[in-house]
């Protein structure tokens, strides 16, 4: 049962919490207590404020699940998530602004076994507390969840009026974890003010191997502040492939297990220690079975980092 957008709208944060939605209290357990070790064989970090594990790769949405007009079209997102699940997947990432993303992921995910342990990140774009609300509530009908793992104000949209909301609907856990999003540097200079100001859980910023400027500023105030980080945007915007077309990987790609250019990509952002999860946008088997790739074996080091940056700055 999920709420209702007249218990979100006109119940206070205190009722909220008296009145929540039913919900097995396993599930959160189950999540915290995923195995730090990764017995599936991915890498993990802590999420800063509860220490709370998850996979270093996660599942972006916008774009590849904006549609699906045929069973077909269908069948290969179903196969898709099932591949990432299986494979010790856990977080999601969509937005009411990424077409019929909830909808599609909250169908395809709702008899999959490993559901309860998927962590799902969704986002409010709306202006007012009505309308917040209004979306949020929405996002919940689609989605279909216990509880929204991650929620976050996206791109700076009324900050102050959704930050507040989101704050009441963590303390009525419907809403675990909290935080603010961009993939535009124009906004970085507002972006990092709001950091200073807030206290939020998560961060989701545009980073990629040539796409550092994040890196110089934000990164570090996140790691400062006890944020964890998601990473949109890690190929920037296709770039990169673009960059490395018909190019052999340096042999010493080797040295940190890289066996793809996505992989070598990736490997990039997860070895950051400020990063917590980046989210690749994934719409096929092959292409999970690839990224989740990244969040295995060694990783670059501080000089392999640098060594990978004089290397695409030459391409």
């Amino acid at each position: 049962m999920t709420p209702t957008r007249r218990s979100l709208i006109k119940t206070s944060a205190m009722s909220l919490m008296a009145a929540a939605v039913t919900r097995p209290v396993d599930v959160l357990a189950a999540a915290a207590s995923t195995d730090p070790a990764g017995s599936d064989g991915l890498i993990r970090k802590a999420i800063p404020r509860t220490g709370e594990m998850i996979p270093v790769i996660g599942l972006g949405t916008a774009r590849r699940y904006a549609s699906a007009a045929t069973e077909a079209e269908r069948a290969v997102l179903r196969d898709t998530l099932r591949t990432f699940a299986e494979s010790g997947g856990r977080l999601i990432d969509t937005a009411p602004s990424y077409g019929d993303a909830e909808r599609i992921v909250g169908q395809l995910i709702a008899k999959m076994p490993e559901r309860d342990r998927l962590f799902l990140s969704s986002k409010v774009g709306a202006t007012g507390r009505a309308q917040g609300l209004e979306q949020i509530e929405h996002s919940f009908r689609l989605l279909r969840p216990h509880r929204i793992d991650l929620m976050s104000v996206h791109n700076l949209q009324d900050t102050a009026n959704q930050l507040a909301t989101l704050r009441e609907l963590r303390e009525a856990q419907l809403v675990r974890y909290i935080g603010l999003t961009t993939s535009n540097e124009r906004q970085y200079a507002a972006f990092e003010q709001t950091m200073r100001k807030e206290s939020v859980d998560f961060i989701q910023i545009d980073y990629a191997l040539d796409n550092r400027v994040a890196a110089e500023r934000l990164l570090p105030l996140a790691r400062d502040r006890g944020m964890a980080v998601l990473v949109n945007l890690p190929f920037g915007r296709g770039r990169l492939f673009e960059a490395v077309r018909s190019k052999a990987m340096p042999a010493w790609a080797a040295d940190f297990e890289a066996r793809t250019w996505a992989q070598f990509f990736l490997k990039y952002l997860v070895s950051d220690d400020a990063v917590t999860c980046v989210i690749p946008g994934m719409a096929r088997p092959e292409y999970v079975t690839d990224n989740l790739g990244a969040a295995t074996g060694r990783l670059p080091d501080a000089a392999m980092r640098r060594r990978m940056e004089a290397f695409i700055s030459t391409i």
